[in-house]
């Protein structure tokens, strides 16, 4: 089974940075769609961040646009987050995904109202932001 590890999560004060890390095992970048999702309880999942790995062609969310990047190194994924706000304050997991690189980049993957990825929901990495 394809195991994906999120890691690299904390608590930062407003306007502070983190990156977070996605690590696999038995499992191999390419030609998928690699994605962030964060959730906070009693709220809707978010799809924020998705890479089409081929070609490295990204979605963001609007609501980390211009602040967030999603990155690929072999076979790690990375999200950095910059000057973070109260709302993103929420338990962020990495996904993966067998989506066309069109639904991958358009936000299509992300924005399912189901989670449809090759990777069960694990545990994911907390960010917390204070004020």
């Amino acid at each position: 089974q394809v195991q994906l590890v999120a890691s690299g999560g904390g608590s930062v004060r407003a306007g502070g940075s983190l990156r977070l890390s996605c690590a696999a095992s038995r499992f191999k970048f390419r030609s998928f769609c690699m994605g962030w999702f964060r959730q906070v309880p009693g709220k809707k999942r978010e799809g924020i961040a998705a890479i089409n790995t081929p070609d490295s062609r990204a979605y963001y969310a609007d609501s980390v646009k211009g602040r967030f990047t999603i990155s690929q190194d072999q076979d790690t994924l990375y999200l950095q987050m910059n000057n973070l706000k109260s709302d993103d304050t929420a338990t962020y997991h990495c996904a993966a995904s067998v989506v066309s690189p069109y639904d991958c980049y358009s936000g299509s993957w992300s924005n399912q109202g189901d989670y449809h990825a090759i990777n069960p929901w694990g545990e994911g990495t907390l960010v917390t932001i204070s004020s």
